[in-house]
C-alpha cells in the first residue's frame, strides 16, 4: 500500500504546525507565535476514517523575503529562501496540498503570491490539475471570523474551508473532503517483484553498488555526499526472478540533515524502506559502524523489514586472518537488536563479492516467506518451557498453551497464554531465539503476539 502524501503550505504563522499536530495526534511540530519557527519539514503519519496518509509540514513560504517589508528579512533572507525551496519540493511530491491562510489577517499580498506558486506547481493530467489544492482558512474561531471566509474566494483556489486548528473546529469536515481528493489507486500496480532497497549514510557507495548489480551506469556516482536525491527504482531479473532495486539518498543523523532538497531526500529514503521487502544496509568499512548506521538499522527494524548488512570498501582495509571476524563481532554488538542479520563484505568499486549480494538478498526474502507448521511450533514452545520455566516476582508465571503462525511477510506467530502481561521482554527474546535455533529466518524479524486464553 502506497499512502497518499498531504503537504501543508502557506505563509509563516498561519497555523500549519498546529494543524499538523492535530492531524497526527501528537505534539510533533514546534508551535510558536514567531513567524518562521518551523524551519525543517516534518513528516508523520495520520489516519481518518480508517485511511492512513502521510503529512508533511513545511516552513512558511514568504514570497517577499527579499523585500524590506518582510517580517523575516532581518538577517534571515537566505534562511527563508531555504524554507521556500522545502515547501516547493513538498508541493511537487504531494498527492493533495492544504493551503493555509489566516481568518484574522484576511487576504494578504503574500497569500496571493503563495497561491501563484501553488498554481505554477500543478500539472495538468487528463484535463485535471494535480495535485489538488484545498484552501484552508485557519483561526476561524468565532462567528465573526467565519463570516469573513468568503473573501478568500478571490485567491482563485475554490471553496474556502474554515477551521480552528487549535480547537479542532471544522477539521473533521476538512478531513472528509481531503479523503475524497486522494487518488483512487493508492495501491501499487500489481508487481510481484522482490523489492530491495539500498540504504545507508551518504557516500557509502550505494549508487556504485546499484551500477554493479545492474551492469550499467544507471545512477550518477560521485564522491560528493548527497548526489542521489531521489529514491530511484531499477527493474532487473536475476536467475529468472523479477527484482526492483531501490537506490536512495543517504540518510544522515537528524542534526546533520541540511534544509531543502536533502531534508526531503531523507523522507523519501524512509518511504523506500517502507516499500521494500529487503533492505541492504551499507556500511563504510573505512569509517566503521557508527551510531547513524545503528539508527538506520532501527528504521528497518521498526518497519519490520528484512535486511542484509553490506560492508563496502573492504578492499581499502588492511587485513589479517581475523579482521573479518572481529569486524563482524563489532557489527553484531552494535546491532544487537538485529543479530539475525547476515553480514557481507564487498567492494562495489572493484566488484569483490558483489556477485554474492543478490543471492543472499533473495535467500533472505525466501526466509521472510517461510512458514512453520503448528505442530513444529508447539514442539519448540514446549521445549522452550522445559528448558527455561518463566519466573515472576508476583508468584504467578506465564504459561504458554499453544501457538500458530498466522502470517508471513514478516513471519508472525500468535501464542495463546494465561496472561500476556506476565511476559517479560527477556523471555520473549528467549522464545524468539528458540524458534530461530530450528528455523533461522535469516535476516528477517519475527513477530510474537501473545493472546490470553483460559486453561
Amino acid at each position: 500500500m502506497v499512502k497518499p502524501v498531504v503537504a501543508l503550505v502557506g505563509r509563516p504563522n498561519v497555523g500549519k504546525s498546529t494543524l499538523f499536530n492535530r492531524l497526527c495526534g501528537e505534539m510533533t511540530a514546534i508551535v510558536d507565535d514567531t513567524p518562521g519557527t518551523t524551519r525543517d519539514r516534518l513528516f508523520a503519519q495520520a489516519e481518518w476514517s480508517g485511511v492512513q496518509f502521510d503529512v508533511v509540514d513545511t516552513g512558511g513560504i514568504d514570497p517577499t523575503s527579499n523585500s524590506r517589508i518582510s517580517p523575516l528579512s532581518i538577517g534571515s533572507a537566505d534562511f527563508i529562501t531555504e524554507i521556500r525551496s522545502q515547501a516547493v519540493l513538498a508541493i511537487n511530491e504531494a498527492d493533495v496540498v492544504l493551503f493555509l491562510v489566516d481568518a484574522i489577517s484576511g487576504v494578504t499580498p503574500a497569500d496571493f503570491e503563495v497561491a501563484q506558486i501553488l498554481r505554477q506547481s500543478q500539472k495538468v493530467i487528463d484535463g485535471t490539475a494535480h495535485p489538488p489544492i484545498l484552501l484552508v482558512v485557519n483561526k476561524a474561531d468565532s462567528a465573526r471570523q467565519r463570516s469573513t471566509v468568503n473573501e478568500f474566494y478571490e485567491l482563485g483556489l475554490g471553496e474556502p474551508h474554515p477551521i480552528s486548528a487549535v480547537h479542532g473546529t471544522g477539521t473533521g469536515d476538512l478531513l472528509d473532503v481531503l479523503l475524497s481528493e486522494f487518488p483512487e489507486q493508492t495501491k501499487e500496480l500489481d508487481d510481484d517483484s522482490v523489492k530491495i532497497a539500498i540504504v545507508g549514510k551518504p557516500n557509502v557507495g550505494k549508487s556504485s553498488l546499484l551500477n554493479k548489480l545492474t551492469g550499467e551506469e544507471r545512477s550518477i556516482v560521485s564522491p560528493i555526499a548527497g548526489t542521489t536525491r531521489d529514491a530511484v527504482d531499477t527493474k532487473i531479473e536475476f536467475d529468472g526472478i523479477p527484482v526492483t532495486l531501490i537506490d536512495t539518498a543517504g540518510i544522515r543523523r537528524r542534526g546533520k540533515v541540511d534544509p531543502g532538497v536533502e531534508k526531503y531526500s531523507v523522507v523519501r529514503s524512509l518511504r523506500a524502506i517502507e516499500r521494500c521487502d529487503v533492505a541492504l544496509l551499507m556500511i563504510d568499512a573505512v569509517e566503521g559502524i557508527s551510531a547513524q548506521d545503528a539508527h538506520i538499522a532501527g528504521y528497518v527494524k521498526e518497519a519490520w523489514k528484512s535486511a542484509v548488512v553490506v560492508v563496502n570498501k573492504w578492499d581499502a582495509i588492511d587485513k589479517d586472518t581475523y579482521t573479518m571476524q572481529k569486524y563482524s563481532e563489532r557489527i553484531q554488538q552494535d546491532l544487537n537488536f538485529m543479530d539475525y542479520v547476515p553480514i557481507l563484505f564487498i567492494s562495489a568499486k572493484s566488484g569483490q563479492r558483489v556477485d554474492q549480494v543478490m543471492p543472499l538478498a533473495l535467500k533472505v526474502q525466501e526466509e521472510r516467506l517461510a512458514h512453520i507448521s503448528t505442530g513444529a511450533l508447539n514442539r519448540i514452545l514446549q521445549k522452550a518451557q522445559d528448558l527455561h520455566a518463566p519466573t515472576s516476582k508476583t508468584g504467578t508465571s506465564i504459561k504458554l498453551f499453544y501457538g500458530t503462525q498466522v502470517r508471513t511477510d514478516p513471519p508472525t506467530f500468535m501464542i495463546y497464554c494465561n496472561n500476556p502481561k506476565l511476559a517479560h521482554f527477556t523471555y520473549m527474546r528467549f522464545l524468539e531465539n528458540q524458534i530461530r535455533l530450528e528455523y533461522p529466518f535469516t535476516g528477517t524479524p519475527i513477530r510474537l503476539i501473545l493472546k490470553p486464553r483460559h486453561e
